[in-house]
């Protein structure tokens, strides 16, 4: 596992999802990447009872790329730090048997999927996300599987993620990977990317 950067693509007006992931692929293979399969991540999320005290919420991740784990993240009652767990996906089944504690908030189930590319040692993941049946927009996951160190390489992802993402690459590291530059980072660290972006794009339909 190496750094992952996610980067939100804005959709330009006129266009539809497909065909910004269309167009971003041609541009990926332009730079000599290879078409390896497709992707998925999503997120469910859960929220806690009256009988727990103070709301908190569960978010259950799954990621294509470990078919096997399932990434829980509890918010902490003060909505301002959240635990991660990773384990098996019989996890799944657990939340289940939780019910009385947790239950999945209706209508917020969001998911980003997509074809995945290769090139070197950088993986390249073309998003649409969808919440429902509903297109929110694109995310553009870049990991460069030769360093888990982003002040190693943060300069050489930002060179490649601008070869085919162009201006909306930002000269200085997203927030999250700022606050880790110095960090070894890991999968986790993905998924908590993906869970930023996911829960903003549920504030802008006035969910979360």
């Amino acid at each position: 596992m190496g750094v992952i950067v996610l980067q939100l693509f804005a959709v330009p007006d006129g266009k539809s999802g497909p065909q910004v992931i269309e167009m971003l692929t041609k541009r990926v293979i332009a730079l000599g990447a290879v078409l390896s399969g497709s992707f998925i991540v999503d997120c469910e999320t859960y929220s806690s009872t009256a009988s727990l005290g103070a709301p908190r919420s569960v978010h259950l991740l799954h990621n294509s790329e470990t078919p096997a784990s399932v990434f829980a993240l509890l918010e902490a009652a003060s909505g301002n730090k959240t635990v991660a767990l990773v384990a098996d996906n019989l996890f799944d089944l657990l939340m289940l048997k939780l019910s009385n504690f947790y239950t999945a908030k209706k209508q917020t189930k969001i998911e980003s999927r997509g074809p995945r590319f290769e090139a070197g040692d950088f993986l390249v993941k073309l998003g649409s996300v969808t919440m429902g049946p509903a297109f929110k927009g694109i995310l553009v996951e870049v990991e460069y599987q030769a360093c888990s160190l982003p002040a190693a390489c943060w300069d050489l992802i930002r060179e490649f993620m601008q070869g085919f993402l162009g201006g909306c690459v930002p000269s200085t590291p997203p927030q999250y990977i700022q606050n880790r530059f110095g960090d070894m980072l890991g999968t986790i660290d993905g998924i908590n990317q993906y869970l930023e972006q996911f829960n903003a794009f549920r504030k802008t339909t006035g969910i979360r």
